[in-house]
This record gives structure tokens, C-alpha cells and sequence, in this order.
């Protein structure tokens, strides 16, 4: 088959995939299941082939990355109901500062709290930083919600254990302690400097509260106002998230407050640290047993899941780690299947020959690959309003080429990651939940949220562009 037969394909399958999830609702899923299928069939791949090949690329991917997500999550989720997110956010308020908070929080959701499910984490902290905004000074809600949609986004895509950085990882085989490290040193200085960016268009009336701000549900009825509820965390707790009477959740939140909050996240910062000493371990060239084992992301998180649980039976009792585990095989599934399919549609593609038509576009590109990579990824989350879905995609049609580009992949996964940040637009759950619990119009929202992750896109690609000077 020709390479514009075989591009033109590639095109039709990708556009029907998009054009099921938006337009149809299709499940992403389905969608990119139906595009694969499509591409294997429709370049001569034949029934047999490309079933096996979508087959095969499912499996590899959740080799690579199946446990990862599941432990990461899980661990999450066990955090989530021990209540030590909300108290986070008071320590870090009481520690910095409100004038501070914006930044403190921002670094906080972007790195360490990445095991966190994205929308629990909103719906956990944003009462309390919707409390806290007026303190921060002026356009307060505006700078919190930024900093919360920013870092939520960035950190999701950008930094291990975020499920969508380790898919990009394992799609494109960067080491995940490789890909830890490279993140962190892209998203804090794209969460502060991004941050500041929007912190000084609110100053100079990029702002304006009369238009951009509502009241904040309180005993309405709506999506936010139902989550706030069911999350336990408005000003005064009426219910358990299961119906628990107000005595037994009052008893609960004051054991939770007996176990140090620095306690609840040892489990979590030690996964972390033996990840990264893997890793610097490996690029250093000392590879001892010992090291490599405890080193490895799927013990590492192994070892933190397992630590958190012990330390969660003592703040909330066996049945609270239950109810955590529960929720956290719930949240899990989906984004499991996602990043399976994500595998599959980057076995077809490299199966189906594109990587080499590919490889020989960036070879003769006078635009800079990772520049490349990043608007591909842009459009697709512009098509698709999906940031982890959009870097996946984006991932899986790069995998092929990647060991041609003469660029470290963890550039690519990075880049990937950056361009699938563009444009968080009203398609994305994320918005509305921002929208809803931080009191913001629509209008307020696409500046928030819409802008100010775009800011942190363009902002993240300087980053890598950086990066790759060095390596």
C-alpha cells in the first residue's frame, strides 16, 4: 500500500475515533478500539493480523504499566479516606501562609499527591481553598482556581505516578524513575512560573469578579453542591460519605487528627524516593541487587501501598482501608482500559507501517521534532477535550518513530505531555468541576481553567526545549 494510502487512513481512523467521543459519546474505549481496528483492516493487515496486533499491544502496554496505575490509584484513594488531603491543605495554609498558598498548594497536587484520582482531589481540597481565597488577597479565587487546574492538569500528565505519565512512559519505554525524575524538574518551574504568569493578567484586569465569579452552591441542588456534600468537607459535616450519623463522623475526623499528618504520607514520599534512587542509581551505573529491587517502580509503589494501608488501619480502622480499596479498584478500571487501548492503537500504527512514513516527515522537518510532537498532541486534545486521552494518542502515533527521532524518548513523553495540556476547554470534566466548586462563571472558568493550563503548556514545552540542550 502507498504511504498516502496509509496516511489518509491513519487520518480516517483517528477523526472517526474523535469524532465518536465527541459528536456520539462514545466511550473512549470503544472509540479507539473501532479506529485500530479500522486502521489494521483498512492498510492490509487482514482480520487475523490486526486482531492479534490490538490484542498484543494491550497486553504489552499493561506489562509495562497495569500494576503502576492500579497501586498508585489504590494508595490514593486509601489517602483520600483518611482525610489527610484536606488537612494538607490546612497545614500547608498554617505553615506559608494564604499570600503563599496558590504556590504551595500548586507544587503539592502536581507532585507528591499525583496517586490522588483528579477529580477526588477537587472535590476534596476546594472547599477549603474556596474558604481560604478571600485571605489571599485580591482575585483570591481566581489565583486558587488556576493554581488547582494547572497543577492538577500538569501534574496528571507530567510527573510518575500521574496515569497519564506513566502511560506516556510506557509507551514509549522511558524508565518510569527516569520519567519521575525529568517530570519533577519540568513541573515545578512550569507550576510556579505559570502561576505567576496568570497571578499578574488577574492584576493588570484579566479579572473582573462581577462577570467572572458566582455564588458558590450552598444548599442548591447541582453537581457541585452534591459533591461537595458527598465529600463531607462544607462548613459543617452533616453525613458520612456512606450515611454515617454526625457522631460517628465526628468521632472518626478526631482519630484521624490523632495520627500525624506527616505519618500518613511517609508510605507515599518513600515510594517516591526509592523510585528516583532507582533511577539515579541506573544512570549512574551502580547496579546493585538490592537497589534495582526496592528500586523498581512496581515494588516501590508495592511498598508504599502496603505502608499506607498499615497506617490507615490505625487513623480509620480495617473498614475504612476497605471502603478506600473499594473506590480505588472503582477508579482504576477505566483509566486501566484507557491506557490498554492507547497500547493497542500504537501496535497497529507501527504494525501498519506509519512509523517509517513518519520518520522520514521528522527527518526532513525544519521544525524542531519536539515542537512536532507537542502541536500534534495540542490538536488532538483541542479535538478530543481529554488531556490524558489526547497524550496517549498522541504517544501511541510516536511510538513507532521514536527510536529514529535521535532524541531521548523521555523528551518525547514530555513533550507529548506538554502539548496534550492546550486548551482545557469546556468538553473536559475538569472544567465543570472546577467551574462549579470554585464559585466561577463560565466566562471566569475559560480564564482559569481554558487559559491558564494553556499558559502551562506553552510554559512546559520551553521546559523541555531546555532539556534538551543538556541531554
Amino acid at each position: 500500500m502507498s504511504d498516502t494510502a496509509i496516511l489518509i487512513n491513519t487520518a480516517v481512523a483517528v477523526l472517526a475515533a474523535v469524532l465518536l467521543i465527541v459528536r456520539f459519546k462514545v466511550n473512549p474505549v470503544i472509540a479507539l478500539i473501532i479506529g485500530s481496528i479500522y486502521l489494521g483492516l483498512s492498510t492490509g493487515l487482514g482480520v487475523t493480523k490486526t486482531i492479534e496486533t490490538i490484542t498484543q499491544g494491550f497486553g504489552d502496554i499493561m506489562v509495562e504499566v497495569g500494576l503502576l496505575v492500579a497501586f498508585g490509584v489504590l494508595m490514593g484513594s486509601i489517602l483520600n479516606e483518611t482525610g489527610a488531603i484536606s488537612r494538607l491543605v490546612e497545614h500547608l495554609l498554617k505553615t506559608f501562609g494564604p499570600k503563599r498558598l496558590p504556590y504551595t498548594m500548586a507544587l503539592a497536587v502536581s507532585t507528591a499527591l499525583q496517586t490522588i484520582f483528579l477529580d477526588v482531589l477537587l472535590v476534596i481540597s476546594a472547599p477549603l481553598a474556596r474558604r481560604i481565597a478571600p485571605k489571599i488577597g485580591q482575585h483570591g479565587t481566581a489565583r486558587i482556581a488556576t493554581a488547582m487546574a494547572i497543577a492538577g492538569e500538569v501534574g496528571i500528565v507530567l510527573m510518575v505516578p500521574g496515569v497519564g505519565a506513566v502511560a506516556l512512559a510506557g509507551l514509549l519505554g522511558v524508565p518510569f524513575g527516569k520519567m519521575m525524575i525529568f517530570g519533577f524538574l519540568v513541573v515545578v518551574p512550569t507550576v510556579l512560573i505559570s502561576v505567576a504568569i496568570m497571578s499578574f493578567f488577574f492584576s493588570r484586569g484579566f479579572w473582573k469578579a462581577e462577570s467572572d465569579e458566582q455564588l458558590v452552591l450552598g444548599d442548591e441542588t447541582g453537581t457541585g453542591a452534591r459533591k461537595l456534600e458527598a465529600a463531607g468537607q462544607d462548613d459543617k459535616v452533616s453525613t458520612g460519605t456512606n450515611g454515617t450519623a454526625p457522631a460517628a463522623v465526628n468521632v472518626q475526623t478526631q482519630q484521624q487528627r490523632e495520627t500525624p499528618l506527616f505519618l500518613l504520607f511517609v508510605p507515599l514520599l518513600t515510594s517516591l524516593v526509592l523510585i528516583a534512587g532507582g533511577a539515579m542509581s541506573e544512570m549512574l551505573g551502580y547496579e546493585a541487587g538490592w537497589i534495582m529491587l526496592i528500586g523498581n517502580p512496581v515494588v516501590a509503589l508495592l511498598i508504599g501501598l502496603i505502608g499506607t494501608i498499615l497506617v490507615a488501619r490505625s487513623a480509620v480502622g480495617q473498614k475504612g482501608v476497605d471502603r478506600g480499596i473499594a473506590s480505588g479498584f472503582k477508579e482504576s478500571g477505566q483509566i486501566l482500559l484507557l491506557t490498554g487501548v492507547g497500547g493497542s492503537l500504537a501496535a497497529t500504527v507501527s504494525t501498519a507501517g506509519l512509523g517509517d512514513i513518519l520518520g522520514g516527515f521528522f527527518s526532513a522537518s525544519t521544525v524542531a521534532p519536539l515542537v512536532v510532537v507537542w502541536g500534534i498532541a495540542a490538536l488532538l486534545h483541542i479535538a478530543v477535550g481529554s488531556v490524558t486521552l489526547s497524550g496517549i494518542t498522541a504517544a501511541g502515533l510516536l511510538a513507532p518513530i521514536a527510536p529514529t527521532l535521535g532524541i531521548d524518548p523521555v523528551l518525547i513523553a514530555l513533550a507529548a505531555g506538554s502539548g496534550a495540556l492546550f486548551m482545557v476547554h469546556v468538553t473536559s470534566n475538569t472544567f465543570w468541576l472546577l467551574q462549579s466548586l470554585f464559585g466561577q462563571t463560565v466566562r471566569g472558568a475559560l480564564k482559569t481553567v481554558s487559559v491558564g493550563v494553556s499558559v502551562a503548556s506553552i510554559v512546559a514545552l520551553g521546559m523541555v526545549m531546555i532539556l534538551n540542550i543538556f541531554i
